[in-house]
């Protein structure tokens, strides 16, 4: 008898969480959402999901959550913040009080998964030279900072937790409202490109991603490893334009921006947002990760370890992405 898996996944109201929630649906696994009383939960709504809205702070009601869980997915973090303490307490506290009561209610759990960031390990050094497991972690904002200290604190648990981490990079897809201003900006007739080298990146759609994900849970081989689960192949922001013009069916400006431009609208941005309540977009530390040249990884690992392929390709990626957007009235 094919006995039900428990699965509990944090921030599962997200555009990641809730793409993971589904995928583990399909997978014929009991689906527990560990979310904040204040989230938003239309991605969640008519879905057999149990939902509990302790959040990461609430230790009693952590408990109850994941004491008979076999897998927990840790996907919930803070992408935008005004304080590095906001960052820490967002991305590293939320971990250490998971892990505590994780190690204290349920040690035999099969599998933690904790989706960090490429940040953690910083942009490529060379175009040469993606970022690999291997790469020595030199993250460039607090963010990243942050998301590489979330990832020390987990590995310091591993003698007593079943622990592996994902670091993704740029994720796009349906539901995501990021990358979605690219998009939005491209409908509106303009493309735009920062400095004027040939940038490039790695991307994942999202549904590559969550199938990386599963697959880092129930494979053996995966405890304690740190994997990157992204594209194949890396892309200049000229492909990913050409493939945005294929689905929006339109042709967008390029308009290049110098960095030092750059760096002056982040700092206006982010100027005023010392009178708002709200962290700002786009700050001096989001331009310091668009002014870089690669943000590449090699996915070597994960292919041999895991199985893992990219199904998505960008063409198709871009494509379902729009079509969503539209069928949603975003675009």
């Amino acid at each position: 008898m094919n006995e039900k898996k428990i699965s509990v996944v944090t921030g599962a109201n997200g555009f990641v969480g809730s793409h993971l929630a589904d995928y583990l649906l399909e997978q014929g696994h009991e689906v527990r959402c560990l979310i904040r009383k204040t989230s938003d939960r239309k991605w969640l709504k008519d879905k057999p999901f149990k939902i509990y809205d302790c959040g990461l702070f609430d230790k009693v009601g952590m408990k109850e959550v994941l004491k008979d869980a076999n897998y927990l997915f840790h996907v919930a973090g803070v992408v935008k913040a005004k304080t590095e303490e906001e960052y820490y307490n967002g991305n590293v506290k939320t971990t250490e009080n998971l892990l505590h009561v994780l190690a204290e209610v349920n040690p035999g759990i099969n599998r933690i998964v904790i989706v960090s960031s490429q940040t953690a390990c910083g942009p490529s050094p060379s175009e040469h030279e993606p970022c690999n497991e291997e790469t020595v972690p030199h993250p460039i904002t607090r963010y990243g900072k942050s998301k590489y200290e979330q990832e020390r604190l987990a590995l310091n648990f591993k003698d007593k937790l079943p622990i592996s981490i994902v670091r993704p990079p740029a994720i796009f897809g349906e539901r995501d409202t990021e990358i979605y201003l690219v998009f939005k900006t491209y409908k509106a007739g303009l493309m735009t490109l920062i400095g004027f080298d040939e940038k490039k990146v790695n991307l994942v759609h999202v549904a590559d991603l969550v199938e990386g994900i599963y697959l880092t849970a129930i494979t053996d081989k995966a405890e304690g490893q740190i994997y990157f689960i992204g594209s194949e192949n890396s892309y200049t922001w000229g492909e990913v334009a050409e493939q945005m013009h294929k689905s929006i069916g339109k042709k967008a400006i390029n308009l290049r921006l110098p960095h030092s431009l750059v760096y002056t609208v982040a700092g206006i941005a982010q100027f005023f947002a010392m009178f708002s309540s709200k962290a700002a977009t786009f700050n001096i530390e989001k331009a310091r990760d668009f002014v870089q040249s690669f943000w590449t990884i090699d996915v070597s690992k994960a292919k041999q370890d895991l199985g893992y392929t990219q199904k998505v390709s960008l063409e198709e990626g871009i494509k379902r992405t729009v079509d969503w957007y539209r069928e949603m009235k975003w675009l």
